[in-house]
This record gives structure tokens, sequence and C-alpha cells, in this order.
């Protein structure tokens, strides 16, 4: 390797250790400001604008030395007791890191600092170095006893010392020479008589070391990888799962037996490395909320605010590539949090509140998704005003603004144009923003929704998913061609057979709709939008089923009408060509198990290009469907089957995953548990009937030979001659299982607030759903039931080696 290649790698590392030290210097400034004697985070800070001062100076950045070294004065001062931390200082000491910022980023792009002025920066660093009064003499610290791990490496110590606390070589080396002659005492001590050193320093020089030993073991176990590098080990693996839906698919056509099981073994293999790779891409959302506190203390600064801010989920996992896509979204909403929501403390106080406001940050995982909420307690939306002005600036009429719901009202800040500000600031005022917030929430296939309570608060809520590369889709067929539809905008699947569709689907104001549990639901007919059938007959005049996808696109709901419904499957994205690109139709593209290649459906751009999301056909669906005071907010959707004697059983839709119907020959025994292989898992399967025990409670009656018989029989695997069971796939604490229930009925939206205690174990209550008194399952309780029974006869083996 030349000299120049040594050169450049030293200073990528320089570079990269110094922005991971900046992102953590803001948090640590930010902290001692409200805490300024910890001495801990002080020396911290210290000793990272030291190491940069160091480096960049060996380097030959001469610009960036100047600056970390008045700053390192100022720290020193600091340290020593001789100044306090007050708001002036930590503007001036995160003034100094910006400055190191800004030119790291210009090494990193041109190689050189940059032309720049920071006389007035460093000016400002040396004046706040002058003690405005007395010196405050620095409150000595005990010096540690005496152990054996500082005794055994003296001279690492000595170094530090000799770089925080200027003591001279020759004073280290009598220091050695004394404890040569028998001195017991460390060389802390030592050099304390000595007067080469203070207490104070040595006892952060102690901590220095602690910390360089816990930092090396870190380091041991960490190693640093291009992203470069990932990227294209994540195409690869992309590139495997396509072969391994190929050779599925090949292996699902063949007879042969060994392919078949070497094609179920590469599946589990590949599905394991994706899963594993994925998470090599994963990152936390706390990287980014670590700059959130910095942000927050600016703005609150600049607004005259004091505002307090609490981050709940900072380990919650997302792609780097959604990381870096709601970084802004999400700074933007915390800013305006702080500028909009949050009042001024006077302003609080007359209200009956803490003077200081507080903003609360929260993340975490629901239903394959990342959900991120930030909440203030300030002053919450005044839904009159955001009303009078949207038709003032004409973004809606007033006659529309009558018609509105509150969540509706709310829900105008999102577009483009729209302020409530009265002045422009630097911070806000100017109509941009929260719209492009919302556009770059959807462009990553997520959601954008706000609540808020006048005088108590707004909270937004932000839903996106988990990774962009690999993702759930369903696969459609329409005009001879397949296109994929991500799962994440998947609510439901109907069929409407030939002699329904007459009556099922109705016009309204020229536009068909199907009435889906007594609302209104606009049809899309995927052909006609994609100009495939030019001849396309109206619904209402169709021959044969209709099959609807129940699609949302910005939280409205609307029936996307195709051919043929396949499968779902995991599927890779490709990017468009950029010809494409423009097409808000489509999202991207994948290859399929057979090598074609499949559209992916961009759903909100769909229903954009067919109107579906327009405010006046929205409006004048709602009007229409609204049969009863009751409103959808309140209602809730359950899945009804029939359980044991045909009694009527529900769950909550929202914990339902799929419905599946598995041959009799699928089914395995694992001990005395049902199982299948499903989607490359091994599915447990719960039989409802026994987790309610109803034979049991018949074979209580029995003799105890026959009541053996037949708990055998009941663990039996169904016989071969019997029909497919019918399975309700549901996923509780990141925990898949299939519940074989009796038969399925139907899915309702109701209230289902007529409730009763329930009459036996595993049944939350009793409650009227449909006008029909039904028994709603608690999921909890049926999985704490089904592990016991799995447990007896692992426990009756035991006993009985035990008495053998």
């Amino acid at each position: 390797m030349s000299n120049t290649d040594s050169d450049s790698d030293i200073v990528k590392d320089f570079l990269v250790e110094s922005y991971e030290n900046l992102d953590r210097l803001d948090r640590d400034l930010v902290g001692l400001e409200k805490n300024p004697t910890d001495r801990d985070a002080l020396a911290g800070v210290f000793r990272t604008i030291h190491t940069i001062k160091g480096t960049c100076g060996f380097l030959g950045f001469n610009k960036l030395e100047k600056v970390a070294h008045v700053g390192e004065n100022l720290l020193t001062r600091l340290r020593d007791g001789q100044l306090t931390l007050n708001p002036e200082l930590t503007t001036a000491l995160l003034g100094m890191v910006d400055a190191v910022r800004q030119m790291l980023g210009s090494i990193d792009v041109s190689g050189g600092e940059g032309e720049r002025d920071d006389t007035k920066l460093i000016a400002t660093l040396t004046r706040l170095q002058q003690s405005p009064e007395a010196p405050v003499k620095s409150a000595v610290a005990p010096v540690p006893e005496h152990t054996s791990e500082a005794a055994e490496l003296p001279s690492s110590i000595g170094d530090i010392l000799m770089q925080t606390a200027g003591v001279t070589q020759a004073e280290i080396l009598l220091a050695v020479e004394k404890q040569k002659e028998g001195d017991p005492r460390r060389m802390g001590e030592i050099l304390v008589e000595q007067g080469a050193a203070r207490p104070a320093d040595v006892v952060d020089a102690l901590r220095v070391q602690q910390s360089s030993r816990a930092a090396a073991a870190a380091s041991d176990s960490t190693i640093r990888v291009d992203v470069g590098l990932l990227d294209k080990v994540i195409n690869l693996v992309g590139e495997l799962v396509l072969a391994r839906n190929q050779v599925l698919l090949f292996a699902g056509r063949a007879k042969d037996t060994a392919f078949l099981a070497a094609s179920q073994r590469l599946n589990l293999i590949t599905t394991e490395l994706q899963e594993g790779v994925m998470k090599t891409r994963m990152q936390p959302i706390g990287n980014i909320w670590g700059q959130f506190p910095r942000t927050v203390r600016d703005v609150a600064l600049g607004c005259g605010k004091e505002v307090a801010i609490e981050m709940e989920g900072k380990e919650t996992e997302l792609d780097k590539t959604i990381i870096e896509a709601i970084k802004d979204p999400l700074t933007h909403l915390v800013r305006n949090s702080v500028d909009h929501g949050i009042e001024l403390p006077e302003d609080r106080v007359k209200a009956g509140k803490d003077r200081i406001g507080r903003l609360i940050l929260r993340a975490f995982h629901e239903g394959g998704q990342v959900n991120i909420e930030i909440s203030d307690d300030g002053a919450g939306l005044n839904a009159e005003r955001i009303r009078k002005k949207a038709v003032e600036r004409a973004l809606i009429t007033a006659e529309q603004s009558a018609r509105m719901t509150e969540r509706e009202i709310f829900n105008l800040i999102f577009l483009p144009g729209f302020s409530t500000a009265e002045k422009v600031t630097n911070v806000s005022g100017r109509g941009v923003g929260m719209d492009v917030v919302k556009t770059n929430v959807e462009k990553i296939g997520g959601t954008v929704d706000v609540q808020s309570t006048l005088g108590r608060g707004t909270t937004v809520r932000v839903k996106i998913p988990l990774t962009l590369a690999i993702i759930p889709a369903l696969v459609v067929t329409c005009g001879g061609d397949r296109y994929a539809i991500p799962q994440v905008s998947l609510l439901e699947l109907v069929r409407l057979e030939a002699d329904e569709v007459a009556k099922g689907i109705e016009m309204v104001h020229g536009a068909p709709v199907y009435r889906l549990r007594g609302r209104l639901l606009p049809l899309v007919y995927l052909n006609q939008e994609l100009k495939l059938a030019a001849d396309a007959r109206p619904a209402t005049e169709s021959e044969g089923a209709v099959n609807i996808v129940v699609l949302r696109a910005d939280d409205r709901q609307f029936g996307l009408v195709v051919d043929e419904i396949n499968d779902t499957e995991e599927i890779v994205v490709k990017p468009l060509r950029k010809q494409l690109k423009t097409v808000k139709t489509f999202a991207g593209s994948s290859i399929m198990g057979d090598g074609k290649v499949a559209l992916i459906l961009d759903v909100l751009g769909l229903a954009q290009r067919a109107g579906v999301v327009t405010e006046t056909r929205n409006r004048a669906l709602t009007e229409k469907a609204t049969e009863s005071p009751t409103t959808v907010e309140e209602k809730q959707t359950f899945l009804l089957f029939a359980g044991p004697g045909d009694c009527r059983m529900a769950i909550p839709l929202s914990t339902l995953a799929r419905l599946e119907e598995f041959p009799v020959a699928q089914v395995e025994m694992s001990g005395s548990q049902w199982v299948t292989q499903y989607r490359g898992q091994i599915l447990p399967l719960i039989r409802l009937n026994v987790v309610l025990q109803e034979q049991e409670r018949e074979q209580e009656r029995e003799q105890e030979k026959d009541r053996r018989n037949k708990l055998r029989l009941m663990q039996a695997p169904p016989t071969p001659d019997s029909g497919p069971i019918q399975v309700l796939v549901l996923n509780h604490d990141g925990r898949s299982f299939g519940l074989v229930v009796e038969r399925i009925l139907d899915i309702v939206e109701d209230r289902a607030d007529v409730k009763s205690a329930a009459t036996r174990a595993s049944v939350l209550y009793s409650v009227v759903i449909g006008d029909r008194v039904t028994e709603l399952l608690d999921i909890p309780a049926i999985l704490r039931s089904a592990d016991l029974k799995a447990a007896r006869p692992a426990r009756a083996k035991k006993s009985a080696e035990a008495a053998n």
C-alpha cells in the first residue's frame, strides 16, 4: 500500500470516529446543562475534544485544531471547577461542535477544511474562559484505595496524566523509581505528593483508563463494515430469494421426494440467511433520536420556552434505508411540536400546567410495522382556527368545511401551503413542511395521522414498514399479467359470486361501489386503470365472479377489482427504470418464481389516479353510507366462526394473520401436538374443542381406561378420509400458531357494547355481535391452556422414566 493510500485510510478512520463522537457531544452537552456537576460526562466531553484536537494537529488540519484547542481550554476550566456550565457557555460549546462538524464535512468532500473565518467563534470561546468572579475551588475527590489492578499498569496512568494534567516524563520516571524501591503506594499518590498532579487529575486519569479498557473490550466483539459492501450482500441475498422461489415452484411440480426434501432444506436455510443479513442493516431508532435533545434545546431557546424531551423505545430497530428516509420528517415534527404545540412558560402556568413542557417520543413494533408517536402536552389544535384558515387560503370551500369531522379538520395541516402561524420565523410559518412530511412518509409506504385535544396536547402517529428490500406481497392477475400488492396496504379479500354481482355492486354519482358491512366501498377496476381492457363493461353488467382486494390508501379504503387472486409471497423489490419512475401507478418490480417480471403496484398512486381519495367523492360516499349515529371509529371488526357444539364465537380481526384450509394429509404429530409445515416453519395447531374442554368433560363420566382410550383418539391426527380443516393463523407476542375451528361464518363490524360474564374458561365474555350472542375468545388464555396440555405428556414421560 502506498503512503497516499495509508494517509487516506487514516483520514477516513478519523472522520468516522469524529462523527460518532460529535453526535455524542451534542447529547452530553445538553445533559450537562441540566446537571453541571456530572464529572463523568464533563470528562467525556473534554476527552473527545482533546482527541479530535490531537489527531487533526497530526494530520495538518490547522483550522480545525485552532477551534478545538480554544474549546478544550474552556472545557479545562469547567472541569477544574473554575467555571460553572450555564446556557451561554453551552451555546458557545455547541457552536464549536457545529464548526467542527462543518469542517469535517468539508474534509470528507474535498479533503480540506474549506475557506472559513472562525475568528468570532474563537473570540467568544476565549472571552468565556474569563471567570466572572473569583475562581471556585475545585472539590477534591478522594484518591481511590490502592488496588493491584492499578499497580499493574502504572505507565498507562502516567501517559494519561502527561496528556491531561501536564505531568512531565521526568516526574513519571521518578514515581516509577520510587515504586521500584519498594514504595507500596500507587503512582497517582506519589505524583500528588510530588506536587506534579492533583487528586482530581488522578481520579480523572483512572476513569479514562477504565473507559479505555471497556472500549477495547467492546471493539473486540464488533467490526466496521462498509455500507457499499453490505448493500452488495443484501442484493445477493435478494437474488438467492428469487432462486429459492423458483426452486420451490419446480419442486412443487416434480414428483421426486428427494428433490422436494432438498428444496425444503434450501427454503429454511435461505429464510434464516435472509433474516440474519437483514438484521445487519437494522439500526435502532435511537441513532437518529440522539440528535433531538439538541434540536429541542435550540428551538425552545429561540422561542423562549422550556421543554423537556422523553424518549421511549429507542431500541426499536428499522432498516437503514428507512432510518435515513424518516430522519428529516421526524426532525420537522419535533421542531413543529416545540414551536407550535408547547406554550410559553407563563401561559402554561396560567393554564395550570407545569412551566416546563413535555415532548414524548415513542416507538414500537406492531403488525409488521414500526409505530412512531410524537406527543406534546401543549395547547392542542384549534379545529375552528384550522377550518377558518383553510377556507381563507381557498384550500377547501365553506360548504366542505361545514361537513368535515374534527379528525378531517386536523388532517388539513398536511395540505400544501397550509399554516396557522401568525408570523414567519426561522422555524415555521411559511406553509412548507407538514405536506413534505406526509409526502416523504408515504413514499416509503407509511402513513401519518394527527390527533389532538384542545388545551391538552397533540399526538402525531407515523406508521412505516420495517424494510423496503424484501417485503410480503399479494400476487394478483389482471389481463393475463401478474402484479404484486404490498401486504402492508392489504385489509381483506372479498369474492362475489356471479349471482351476487348485480345486487352487490351499486352506482353512486356514476362510480361503482360495494356495500361492505354497511359501508360503501369505492371500486377501482385494475384493467381499466392500466388500460388493459378498453371495452370493459360497467360493473353491473359484468358476468362471472368478481374478486375484490380491499386496500387502504391515505387512511381511506377502496376495493381493487382483479381477475384472479393468486397467493402471498415474499418478493424482492427492484427499482424501476427511469422511464417508469414518473408513473405513479407502480412502485417497483420483482422477479417471480417462474422467472417472469411482475410490477409492484403503488397503492396510494393508484388510488389518486382513480380519484378514490379525492375529498368530493369521499364525502358523497360517506353521506350515502351514513345510516345510523354509530360512527366507524366506535365499531370493531370481528371474525365469526362456529365453535364446538355449533356455538357462535369470534375474535378481533386485528389478531388474525391469515385464513387457511389444510388437507388432513398435511397434518402431522409432534409428541401430542398437531403441527403442519407452513411457509418455511412448523406451525403448531391448537384444537379449539380440546382447549375448551368439551371432550374432557364427557370423558370424566367414563371409566379410567375408557378415558385414556378416548384421549389417545383425541390426540391422533384426523383420518385421511375426513375433509380439510379450517385454521385461523394468529400472531401473539411474536408467536405464530393455528387455531382449528369448525367453520368460518363471516366478518362483521359492530360496537359490541352489550356484554356479560363468560361462562367457561378461555372466553373473555359473551357479547352481542350482529344481533346474536357471541363468545369472544381469550387468545392469551388459549395459548396458556394449549401449552399446559402439551406439557402434560412430557411430564408424565419423565415421571415414568424416574419410576423405572
